[in-house]
């Protein structure tokens, strides 16, 4: 794989992982978003899943920010369409993730607020990292009885998921290094609240067309400028990293007239 920017280099894993490696957050959630899209903007494929968008080199960055995470953060709706299983981790991760102390594989954490969740599905499958379902006070209490036989469930929040929250408590666990892989919904309310650190966005080299839903899908928030560390290229995917920066971009006197 190679860096076209900040500067030309040819990157084998070991410089891979260094270029993705989180940094020291002082104990605080990090939260890292990892999305692929077409080149217009899609989010999904056309059987409605992002999977059919990826590419031998997302998939292949896709399984190292895995295995660079504390705990894979996801909605539900992404979790089913997906479906998603414990995550597992390449033997080649396994010595780095145990001298920096981490479970050698990240769990899943799902955020439902309804827990329209199948327990028998392959998500609660008992051979992996157990799964934690983060959800609210208001959620019924039968669906979660039955999901806490299978799964961590954890409250956070009333009537919705409060992401806040839902962060500090994995992070009270030691999951810090949190890596979202979406939903468009979840990744939206993880950005108008705020929270999102990083975010590795892939652009595959296709044209989608269509309604197909964006990245982020959210209510109208004050924009926010991120920084763009690096970008990638293998075989004509483009694979860029993006860093938060501290403000949020004040609106141009054309908005503020509008």
């Amino acid at each position: 794989m190679q860096q076209i920017y900040p500067g030309p280099a040819q990157l084998d894993d070991d410089a891979l992982i260094e270029a993705y490696a989180y940094p020291d957050s002082g104990g605080r959630p990090y939260v890292r978003a990892n999305m692929v899209t077409s080149l217009d903007g899609a989010a999904q494929g056309p059987d409605g899943r992002s999977g059919t968008l990826s590419s031998p080199a997302d998939k292949r960055v896709f399984a190292m920010l895995r295995g660079l995470a504390d705990v894979i953060l996801v909605g539900a709706a992404t979790a089913r369409v997906e479906k998603y299983g414990p995550a597992e981790t390449k033997r080649a991760h396994a010595a780095r993730r145990a001298g920096l102390g981490q479970r050698p594989a990240p769990p899943i954490a799902v955020v439902s607020r309804r827990l329209d969740l199948d327990p028998d599905g392959p998500l609660f499958d008992p051979g992996g990292e157990r799964t934690i379902v983060l959800t609210t006070a208001t959620a019924p209490p039968d669906r979660r009885e039955a999901l806490a036989e299978k799964a961590d469930v954890l409250v956070a929040g009333e009537g919705s998921v409060d992401l806040r929250l839902a962060l500090d408590k994995l992070a009270g666990r030691g999951l810090h290094r949190v890596l979202c892989e979406g939903g468009p919904h979840l990744l939206g309310e993880i950005v108008v609240d705020g929270l999102l650190d990083d975010l590795c966005l892939t652009f595959s080299p296709l044209l989608r067309g269509g309604d197909a839903p964006r990245a982020l899908n959210s209510p109208p928030a004050p924009p926010r400028r991120m920084r763009l560390a690096h970008v990638l290229e293998e075989e004509g995917t483009l694979l860029t990293r993006w860093l938060r920066e501290a403000a949020a971009v004040p609106p141009s006197p054309t908005d503020e007239e509008d």
